[in-house]
């Protein structure tokens, strides 16, 4: 079974063209990549929102956090 086309392997092949498995499916791994990366961004905009929420609720309020940065 081949997914190039190619039958034999002696041929020129800088006549036969691109010679990688699933030629013309270039576009489909471009949205899924672009798809990973945006859903990525989104789950680590939403994990970082909730970390630091949980981190302001267990050193308690905004004054506190401040005095505590000052302090330093």
């Amino acid at each position: 079974m081949t997914t190039t086309g190619i039958e034999s392997w002696a041929v020129d092949l800088a006549e036969v063209g691109a010679i990688y498995p699933f030629q013309g499916t270039e576009w489909l791994w471009v949205i899924i990549g672009l798809a990973t990366w945006i859903g990525w961004h989104v789950w680590c905009v939403n994990w970082e929102k909730s970390y630091h929420e949980e981190k302001i609720q267990q050193f308690g309020d905004k004054s506190k956090i401040e005095e505590a940065l000052e302090e330093d």
